[in-house]
């Protein structure tokens, strides 16, 4: 019962001290307010990213294998992947005679191209040739008509499945179905939209809004097919794990391109766990530079708090021998001074957390949706009141020290 009395008794102290120096406390804040402003909004923001990037990429779908010529993350040397032959269409359909136990496999090829709706112009547009089994390897649906079928790639129907973007800089408001859209120089009719999506370019990847889907019979006859690489889509049968899946599927790709055993694979197999595992070990060394950067700035808050504690230590050198003539231990002068300079951060800290909610909501409506979380508003709340005490302790350990006499004695 003494215990919380004597923490009570400090606490007041603590809080009559700061009200009585008002502008030196909020100067004395401002270093904790930038900071723990800095670091909400440093976990804020990684969380939206994170949060953003792993819901776009779910639209590739985790049960899907993805061969193509390279790998969509290079760890080592980039040109040991140059000399790799392209994957053609005829593999896609070996290998789909091959793997009967796939769901589904889906060839595809891409294009960069403009594409054009009487004077609307969209440069640096995706065309994507792809086949109706595409819908069995995404999440991603048509907000507006329907998607590509097996009637549309086998008589070569120059249609098209636009992205939301797209729809968006060419046709406006108005209605995408049944327009004649150019699609380089060939003219393609709007079948569909794709619903919004957005981007996984965090590593260069694509926009998914900025998408046009065509037959893969009809885009090869508008683009070529000489020298042109091709992606297969295997989705994995539920039974199978994706792992065991993976060695088949390396297995008949080998076979299909007559690789010796002595040979390394000149294909790779992607999956969308990559690009999290990438994405999860980058956004860590950039949270953790982020963390440092406003680390300083609170140990410079710190600092700043100490410099004030010491100052108020001395100030009040005589109300300390005064406390302990009459009987106050040294427990309860360290437990006044910690208090203090722990209140002082608190606040900063609260203040900071009023500002980062702010700048989220900035963050939120012009950038990404992003939000703070019940475990930041206590990890700021956490840091704070760990700054105050770390920045309090020497000054506080000092003015317990003090002999009461010589206190007394203090001008």
């Amino acid at each position: 019962m003494k215990a919380w009395y004597d923490t009570a008794e400090s606490l007041k102290i603590a809080l009559a001290a700061i009200k009585a120096n008002k502008s030196r406390g909020v100067l004395t804040t401002l270093g904790i307010v930038i900071g723990i402003l800095a670091v909400v909004t440093t976990m804020t923001a990684a969380n939206g990213l994170g949060n953003t990037f792993r819901e776009n990429i779910s639209t590739l779908g985790s049960d899907v294998l993805y061969v193509s010529r390279r790998p969509w993350v290079v760890t080592g040397n980039f040109f040991q992947f140059r000399n790799r032959k392209n994957l053609e269409l005829k593999e896609s359909k070996l290998l789909e005679r091959r793997l009967r136990r796939a769901v589904a496999i889906n060839p595809s090829s891409n294009a960069n191209r403009s594409v054009k709706y009487r004077s609307n112009v969209m440069e640096g547009t995706t065309i994507i040739g792809t086949t109706d089994k595409h819908m069995l390897m995404t999440a991603s649906t048509p907000e507006l008509g329907r998607f590509i079928t097996s009637f549309d790639v086998r008589f070569k129907k120059r249609v098209c499945v636009i992205g939301s973007e797209v729809k968006a800089k060419l046709f406006g408001n108005a209605d995408a179905i049944n327009k004649r859209m150019k699609i380089g120089r060939d003219s393609y009719r709007v079948i569909g939209v794709m619903e919004q999506q957005g981007s996984a370019g965090f590593f260069g990847g694509p926009n998914f809004d900025r998408q046009v889907f065509t037959p893969i019979t009809s885009f090869t006859k508008s683009f070529g097919h000489r020298n042109r690489g091709f992606n297969i889509a295997v989705k994995a049968p539920p039974e199978v794990s994706l792992a065991d899946f993976e060695y088949e599927v390396i297995g008949e790709m080998r076979k299909i391109r007559k690789l010796r055993p002595a040979q390394d694979d000149d294909f790779s197999i992607n999956q969308m766990n990559q690009l999290v595992s990438a994405y999860n070990n980058v956004m860590g060394v950039i949270v953790l530079i982020g963390l440092v950067i406003t680390g300083i700035s609170l140990f410079v808050g710190g600092i700043g708090v100490m410099n004030i504690m010491f100052v108020s230590v001395t100030e009040r050198t005589r109300e300390i021998g005064i406390r302990k003539a009459i009987g106050a231990k040294r427990r309860a002068i360290l437990s006044q001074f910690l208090f203090e300079s722990s209140t002082i951060c608190l606040i900063g800290g609260v203040v900071g957390l009023v500002l980062a909610f702010g700048v989220t909501g900035l963050i939120s409506k012009f950038l990404m949706p992003a939000s703070i979380s019940l475990p930041i508003v206590a990890v700021a709340i956490f840091v704070s009141i760990l700054t105050g005490v770390v920045s309090g302790l020497i000054p506080a350990f000092k003015a317990s020290k003090l002999n009461p006499i010589d206190a007394l004695r203090y001008e």
